[in-house]
């Protein structure tokens, strides 16, 4: 019943978020396509449901050639790949919008574990491996509201970015998202909603941890 629920949910939110957010797409639809290198989405493979491989929607928001460039699948804070427009709309979370569609389609949810690239799902133990994914993947999840700003965290820590996103990012998140596997219910689903808006409008609040102890 819950995953029905759950499904009729994402696609009467979706619909309605993506008619309602017109007004805000045209402009950046078109800011992007006389900007930058002209690209308006970026499409990159992720994996998702039973740990299939789907195409992930978002905004363009760094240089075409940015995963064989820098620190590659690991964005840093300033990390000088991203464009002007992009800045914004990844600070914003804007950048992650479109996928919306992906929610439309059915290849993801409002709320699951954040769809990864291989190179960061590989960093995960593999009993989370195996479980992680057996809900649909989320535009936002327990693990995106603990780690708000990951890019900021990796640019603060004197390690390398890569050696401390499995080091000490990718067994927390790991826990966290085992953590929802095991108490997944439409309430815990609209908290997240809930501390996913909160955490734009008030990054620095402790009301995620205080939400789930």
């Amino acid at each position: 019943m819950y995953n029905i629920i759950k499904r009729l949910f994402d696609l009467i939110a979706s619909l309605i978020a993506i008619i309602i957010l017109l007004p805000v797409f045209i402009p950046i639809i078109i800011l992007l396509k006389f900007s930058g290198e002209g690209e308006i989405f970026y499409f990159q493979k992720r994996i998702g449901y039973k740990n299939k491989m789907f195409d992930i929607w978002k905004f363009a928001t760094m240089l075409k050639n940015s995963p064989n460039m820098g620190t590659g699948s690991i964005t840093l804070r300033n990390d000088p790949r991203v464009t002007s427009v992009g800045k914004f709309l990844r600070i914003t979370k804007i950048n992650e919008l479109p996928q919306l569609v992906n929610v439309l389609i059915g290849n993801m949810s409002v709320v699951g574990p954040r769809p990864l690239v291989q190179r960061t799902f590989d960093a995960y133990p593999v009993h989370i491996r195996e479980i992680v994914y057996n809900s649909k993947p989320g535009i936002t999840g327990i693990g995106s509201v603990i780690f708000r700003d990951e890019e900021k965290m990796i640019s603060s820590s004197s390690m390398d970015p890569h050696e401390y996103y499995d080091r000490v990012i990718a067994p927390y998140k790991g826990a966290l998202e085992e953590w929802y596997q095991q108490n997944k219910t439409l309430l815990t689903d609209l908290k997240i909603i809930f501390l996913t808006m909160w955490v734009v409008v008030f990054p620095e609040s402790e009301l995620p941890h205080k939400m789930f102890k």
